[in-house]
């Protein structure tokens, strides 16, 4: 009776205090010299099940990743890292959509994870921190962005409140496990919530020799709105509302994106590249996808 009642009051505290921090306004307008939380924590335990039918690839995890990570909760992130139940079910054959989807650009649905990687763990582009907390403006702080701290460890990753360990960058540790090798093609380091294959910035030209892929996105020039209109100040890279795609600069569409020959599709097929320049994970669907979030997650950082 005692453990239910500690638990219970512990449980309220905690829904309090997210409450709380959803409601913090953030006013930061620059990026800053923001450190990453060393990654020297090993995990046990980490599970994931990837098997394909006839029309679905199936996916099931416990999201714990197979490397180090960094000790949560910290500073910027209060959050513990708890097994999930992942089980996704995504098209084999994915199926392009009329339109891409622009993940940045359709800001109804917050933290939308774009993919998971070959270890189980999500891929989650955006964040749900807004500048002054004001979602209708837009200004969306990137989570690699600097603007702001969010107790992101040495993989480009965090926790959600529900225990949720997932990536906003590609951890140089997980690049390691899958052997990549700047000189031969990247192989697949994940899969998309469409069903399309991602991988990282090795892939081949149409004289199938290794080039790395270019994001097409750079920065704006010039300066932002001033409030009340926007968080003024150079655009720096602080907020997803800094860059704008150019066709031509780089080797990927917006979707961060391409139709190309890969070892695994030797005939060709639609790909997305995770870069090292912004996006970094991409920020749209060429296909048809399913919400990865199951309707007890919580998305939201």
């Amino acid at each position: 009776m005692l453990f239910r009642f500690l638990f219970t009051i512990l449980l309220i505290c905690s829904l309090v205090f997210a409450q709380h921090r959803h409601l913090k306004k953030h006013d930061s307008n620059i990026a800053k010299n923001i450190k990453f939380v060393p990654a020297n924590v090993s995990l046990e335990n980490s599970y994931v099940d990837i098997t394909t039918n006839s029309i679905h690839r199936l996916i099931k995890s416990n999201g714990i990743p197979n490397h180090k990570v960094g000790k949560f909760p910290n500073k910027g992130n209060p959050h513990f890292i708890i097994p999930q139940e992942y089980s996704f079910k995504l098209n084999l054959y994915p199926k392009n959509l009329k339109k891409p989807y622009l993940i940045h650009e359709n800001t109804t649905i917050t933290g939308l994870p774009f993919g998971i990687a070959v270890n189980g763990v999500m891929f989650v582009p955006a964040t749900a921190e807004y500048w002054n907390g004001n979602k209708k403006l837009g200004w969306n702080y990137c989570a690699l962005g600097k603007g702001i701290h969010l107790g992101l460890d040495e993989n480009y990753a965090h926790v959600q409140p529900n225990g949720s360990y997932h990536y906003h960058g590609v951890s140089k540790y997980f690049l390691d496990n899958i052997m990549l090798d700047k000189n031969k093609h990247s192989p697949i380091i994940g899969w998309a919530a469409d069903g399309y294959p991602i991988y990282y910035v090795y892939g081949y030209n149409n004289e199938k020799k290794i080039i790395n892929h270019k994001s097409g996105y750079q920065l704006k020039k010039g300066n932002r709105p001033i409030p009340p209109h926007g968080p003024g100040g150079k655009y720096d890279g602080t907020f997803v509302q800094d860059y704008e795609y150019k066709r031509g600069i780089g080797t990927l569409d917006e979707c961060n994106g391409k139709f190309v020959v890969t070892p695994e599709y030797p005939e060709g097929t639609y790909a997305y590249f995770i870069t090292e320049n912004w996006p970094i994970i991409p920020r749209g669907f060429k296909g048809e996808f399913i919400n990865l979030r199951e309707k007890k997650l919580s998305y939201e950082n």
